[in-house]
């Protein structure tokens, strides 16, 4: 099982629902975190780059332009990543933002894998 946290704005380059980063560093540059969320927001995010390698590949495409569609979901094992990411999820739900936690068998086309994620690209019928 995969799961994969989102909210219901589309990212501008996927046209995919964004991840808990993107929307809340879009509320911190907006200014709308008090300064114990911004604090709160840069430990996790900063846990996160300790803790979580950044996927190389996000496409299939070996072209150096193709466009970059794969999605980054947890693995169910990822269980402190998967956590984290619930503390993610509280400072947004603060801020009236509704998060969704999608799971699929079937995240994909897998083009990266490590210990605690995948980045895959969408199957027709993989809620995104």
């Amino acid at each position: 099982m995969f799961i994969r946290f989102v909210i219901h704005s589309n990212d501008i380059d996927s046209g995919r629902r964004q991840g808990l980063f993107q929307a809340l560093g879009e509320l911190e540059t907006q200014g709308l975190l008090s300064e114990h969320e911004v604090e709160n927001y840069y430990e996790l995010r900063d846990w996160f780059r300790k803790n979580l390698r950044k996927p190389v590949s996000f496409t299939r495409s070996s072209k150096p332009h193709a466009k970059k569609v794969a999605l980054s979901w947890f693995k169910d094992t990822a269980t402190q990543h998967i956590n984290m990411m619930h503390g993610m999820a509280r400072v947004l739900e603060a801020h009236d933002v509704m998060v969704e936690i999608l799971r699929s068998e079937r995240p994909g086309y897998v083009v990266y894998e490590d210990e605690f994620q995948v980045a895959a690209e969408p199957f027709h019928e993989t809620l995104t």
